[in-house]
């Protein structure tokens, strides 16, 4: 149907984002930008402190730093604030066959203080897929989000339903050849909490470390 004054409306481009109308928020709100926020993530592979990864905006500027517990289990790391703040707990949850990740507001391990959870959607997978369900979910009949991909296929996507709410990929450059460093660009979309999504791609190279035999 021709639009008003006889003019087709002309049809979006093939790389159009419509921001989603509700806000997703998981872990705060001050983490949720009407924009597209880029950020860099850089993980020594051999560190004293096992796993420590820094995650930076694109200037270099410190945003969180995702921490393992020296001298304690390997089944729990620590997202912190840029001022070293944990803002959530990750656990392991031990005998499981998908591997479920728990993740705690702060330094917590309280159910109380659950904010979601993260497993294998299948026990044997040629390709990484991660079911997220947030607390409230209960009875998981459906995941609220799902991952695809893994560190080690160069990069994931993380989906809410249909919708493509962030993006890893993996980045090559002469620093990171030397210094032994994974670098990795990692873009969350408009209204996403974008800490909430540093979170899921913590818990994807835990579950990728472990599938490895590096855990």
């Amino acid at each position: 149907m021709a639009a008003i004054g006889g003019n087709l409306p002309m049809p979006a481009p093939a790389n159009a984002y419509t921001p989603l109308s509700d806000p997703i928020v998981v872990i705060g709100e001050q983490f949720v930008a009407p924009y597209p926020v880029d950020l860099k993530i850089q993980q020594r592979v051999f560190t004293l402190a096992e796993n420590n990864c820094d995650i930076t905006d694109v200037d270099g500027n410190l945003i969180f730093k995702a921490k393992g517990k020296l001298f304690s289990f390997r089944d729990r790391r620590l997202l912190l604030d840029a001022a070293g703040h944990p803002l959530v707990s990750l656990k392991q949850k031990i005998l499981t066959v998908h591997r479920r990740w728990q993740v705690y507001r702060g330094e917590s391990n309280n159910s109380n203080d659950l904010l979601f959870s993260v497993k294998k959607s299948s026990f044997l997978q040629l390709k990484t897929t991660l079911n997220v369900f947030l607390a409230s979910n209960t009875n998981e009949s459906q995941p609220d989000f799902i991952v695809k991909g893994s560190w080690y296929e160069s990069g994931c996507t993380i989906y809410a339903g249909e919708n493509i709410i962030a993006q890893m990929r993996r980045k090559h450059s002469v620093q990171t050849m030397v210094f032994d460093t994974d670098n990795y660009g990692l873009t969350a979309y408009p209204n996403v909490d974008y800490a909430f999504v540093v979170a899921l791609v913590v818990v994807l190279d835990e579950i990728n470390a472990d599938r490895n035999g590096d855990h």
